[in-house]
C-alpha cells in the first residue's frame, strides 16, 4: 500500500464502483475478529470440494446462509451438519452504508437487505477464478470488504469469462460493490501480492474477502 498516492473512487463499470480504503483500521480489525470467530464453527472454514472433485484454493466460512456448490442452505450438509452461524445487524448496517456510499443513493443503501456473507480466505498461492455469483434468487447488489494483502480483482462482463475485462488493485480497507447491469459480470482473483496487507489489522498474513449477498430464500 503506498500512502503517498491518491487511490479515487473508480466507476469500473455501470453498477460496479471501486471506493478504497472504505474500512476504518478499526472496522478492518473488527471483521478480523469476527471472522476468526466464525472460521471455528459451528461449521468451521474449509476448502470447498466441486461437483467435479476439484477442490478450492481459498478456505471459505459461510454467515447466514451455508453455501455450496451451487446452493445455499441453513445446515452445512457437506461439511457437518450444523447450522451455520446466524448473520449479524451490525453486518447488515455495513452493507447498507456500503451501497449508500458507492452508489451514492441513501435509498438504495436502505433498501439493501443482506441475508449471508461468504468469507474467502486467500493465503499462499490461492486465487479464483473467473466466474458469476448467481445461485441468489436475488438481483439485488454485492458488497466486497478486502482486508489483509492487496490483490488484483478481475473484473468483466455477463456474457463471458474473457475479455474486456478490468483488473483492479483492491488492498486492505477497500470497497467493491457491483449490481445493476453488472450483478452477474464475472469476476475473480488470477493474483494475492504477499506480504502488502496492513499488520495492524490483526490479519498476520494472507487475505480476506467478505462477501455481502442477498440470497432472496425465505
Amino acid at each position: 500500500m503506498n500512502a503517498l498516492l491518491p487511490r479515487p473512487r473508480r466507476d469500473v463499470a455501470p453498477g460496479a464502483v471501486h471506493l478504497p480504503g472504505w474500512l476504518s483500521l478499526d472496522e478492518q480489525r473488527e471483521l478480523v475478529v469476527a471472522c476468526r470467530q466464525w472460521a471455528v464453527g459451528p461449521v468451521p472454514m474449509r476448502h470447498t470440494r466441486l461437483p467435479r472433485g476439484g477442490v478450492m484454493s481459498v478456505r471459505t466460512v459461510c454467515v447466514g446462509w451455508h453455501w455450496r456448490p451451487y446452493a445455499y442452505e441453513r445446515v452445512a450438509t457437506d461439511v457437518n451438519g450444523a447450522r451455520v452461524a446466524a448473520f449479524p445487524d451490525w453486518l447488515g448496517a455495513l452493507g447498507r452504508r456500503a451501497v449508500a456510499d458507492a452508489w451514492r443513493d441513501p435509498a438504495a443503501g436502505e433498501a439493501y437487505a443482506p441475508d449471508t456473507a461468504l468469507v474467502n480466505f486467500y493465503q499462499g498461492r490461492a486465487t479464483m477464478g473467473m466466474h458469476q455469483d448467481k445461485d441468489e434468487k436475488s438481483a439485488a447488489p454485492v458488497v466486497s470488504l478486502s482486508i489483509g494483502d492487496t490483490c488484483v480483482f478481475r473484473f468483466g462482463h455477463p456474457e463471458g469469462r474473457g475479455r474486456p475485462y478490468t483488473d483492479v488493485e483492491l488492498e486492505s480497507g477497500d470497497l467493491f460493490v457491483f449490481g445493476g447491469p453488472s450483478r452477474f459480470a464475472y469476476h475473480g482473483v488470477p493474483k494475492v501480492r504477499p506480504g502488502t496487507g496492513e499488520p495492524a489489522t490483526g490479519l498476520s498474513g494472507g487475505r480476506l474477502n467478505v462477501t455481502l449477498r442477498v440470497t432472496g430464500l425465505e
